[in-house]
């Protein structure tokens, strides 16, 4: 009897297979890395370089300097906590309370309020690029189970902290620092810490070291929602984080 080699079903399977085998090793692959190793740059620090490249703007250039979350001030990483996501130590990555308010807003007719996690933004900031496409938001999903699956809640903030844009070509809390108030991430007080994260939003518009009063009244909201929190106690739930919330 005559031998008949795969069917085209088989052999899509295969490929398919193929393909998906090869999807996780390239993206898979540099999110393992990275729960050890720093990153040297980002996506949205080198889609900031270009942009700058190719309008010809020679005053640009990137300041990012890598510390770890031991030497960052416990005020900057619960100041980024209370303007930014508040269930950070207890998610799963996506704060659904969040979502599904920010679409009650939307269909109400007001203005839609972000959502997004500290995971998400700091898979956004990594691997992909500015945008609000299906696909980009779709990718950013995907590398934020990822990121969650293979990465501690501590290392999530500490990459968060240390690749977040807090002005034109200034990354992290240590360039902030520096920058603004020439001293280390580690020395950072309440205020300052709440000021770094009152300009996260937008970074290019608003001025961490010159604020303006919208600026500085989202400090003080900062402050008064870190203080409700309990301040920088409120981190010792980054050791309990994958405990159940049902």
């Amino acid at each position: 009897m005559a031998r008949h080699g795969p069917t085209v079903a088989g052999r899509l399977l295969r490929w398919l297979g193929v393909a998906l085998l090869l999807w996780l090793l390239i993206t898979a692959l540099p999110v393992l890395v990275l729960r050890w190793l720093h990153p040297l740059t980002s996506a949205f620090m080198l889609e900031a370089a270009a942009a700058a490249w190719s309008a010809q703007d020679h005053t640009y250039h990137t300041d990012f300097q890598w510390v770890s979350l031991e030497q960052i001030s416990p005020h900057a990483a619960i100041a980024v906590i209370a303007s930014e996501d508040q269930q950070f130590p207890f998610h799963t990555g996506f704060d659904l309370d969040s979502i599904r308010e920010a679409v009650r807003a939307s269909e109400h007719g007001r203005r839609l309020r972000g959502a997004s996690t500290i995971s998400q933004q700091v898979a956004k900031n990594l691997f992909l690029w500015p945008g609000h496409s299906f696909v980009r938001k779709g990718l950013e999903a995907y590398f934020t189970v990822l990121i969650e699956l293979l990465w501690p809640k501590e290392r999530i903030l500490e990459m968060y902290l240390n690749v977040a844009q807090f002005g034109n070509g200034i990354y992290g809390v240590q360039a902030a620092a520096r920058r603004f108030w020439h001293e280390p991430a580690r020395r950072l007080g309440s205020s300052e810490a709440a000021l770094l994260a009152a300009v996260l939003p937008d970074p290019l518009r608003m001025h961490a070291e010159r604020p303006s009063r919208y600026v500085l009244t989202r400090r003080d909201q900062i402050l008064g929602q870190m203080s409700g929190l309990g301040g920088a106690a409120y981190l010792r739930a980054l050791q309990n984080e994958r405990r159940s919330v049902r």
